[in-house]
């Protein structure tokens, strides 16, 4: 079995302020360690669930934030960023047989989680035919388009509740949820524990019900919180401005649209 694991940080038990997810800070050390932690007890489960080969993708800011040397030794850890427009799931293929999402967190415009954003900054909402587009959602159906199932995700309480309701077959496990500018958190080790527990539950299952299924079409609705910023992304070919703030996209092909996001926001 061949796993692909996503991680990002701001899903990651006890985070709560930007400064946390910055390698420049001083606060950013114990958050690093932590989200390293959080998928080497994901990798150690998928090792006891029967995979044979991991691959992570480091997928929050510069893509340089996980140590290796805390990881199994099974794992091909890929850091930094190649410009490719899967993006935090980089390398992903049909050669997989699931997506694992670590420490995902809410989506632009949601106020599940103080560091609720998608992708960007620059958004303050991102639609995609008409459902909030999270970074679990686009990276999700990035996994549909090569014929890979999504059966776990951890994060935030609300993120949670949004992929439940994309999918009710993914197993989910919230390590925090956020109450306006502050977070409720569990204990780091119970967060570890429960996103072993819920790998090792989301493996032996049947993952092929996690598979999204790819609309026939897809319309991209960006709202930006500066007007300059949307101006810039309506030139991108194929591209309409909507308003003084909003870029509207079209397509048949996901590749498409996750070239127009690479670009764009």
């Amino acid at each position: 079995m061949k796993i692909y694991i996503s991680a990002d940080i701001e899903g990651v038990a006890g985070i709560a302020h930007w400064d946390e997810t910055k390698a420049s800070s001083q606060e950013y050390a114990p958050f690093r360690e932590r989200m390293t932690r959080e998928v080497a007890a994901a990798c150690r489960a998928c090792l006891d669930a029967g995979a044979d080969e991991i691959w992570v993708k480091d997928a929050h800011g510069n893509g340089r934030n996980l140590d290796a040397e805390t990881l199994p030794e099974e794992v091909s850890l890929v850091r930094g960023w190649s410009g490719h427009p899967f993006s935090m799931v980089q390398e992903l293929d049909n050669s997989f047989d699931a997506l694992l999402l670590l420490g995902y967190h809410a989506g632009a415009g949601s106020d599940g989680n103080p560091l609720a954003h998608t992708f960007s900054g620059r958004l303050s909402s991102l639609l995609l035919n008409g459902l909030p587009a999270s970074e679990f959602l686009v990276n999700a159906y990035a996994a549909a388009s090569v014929g890979v199932p999504v059966p776990f995700v951890s994060g935030d309480a609300a993120l949670c509740e949004h992929v439940r309701e994309v999918n009710p077959g993914i197993v989910t496990w919230a390590s925090l949820r956020g109450v306006g500018d502050s977070v409720v958190s569990l204990h780091p080790e119970r967060a570890r524990k429960g996103i072993a527990e819920g790998v090792r539950h989301a493996l032996a299952g049947d993952v092929d019900r996690c598979l999204l299924t790819l609309p026939s079409m897809f319309l991209c609705e960006a709202t930006f919180r500066h007007h300059a910023h949307a101006y810039r992304a309506s030139f991108y070919p194929g591209a309409q401005a909507s308003g003084s703030h909003g870029v509207r996209f079209a397509c048949e092909a996901y590749l498409d649209l996750l070239a127009f996001l690479s670009f764009a926001v």
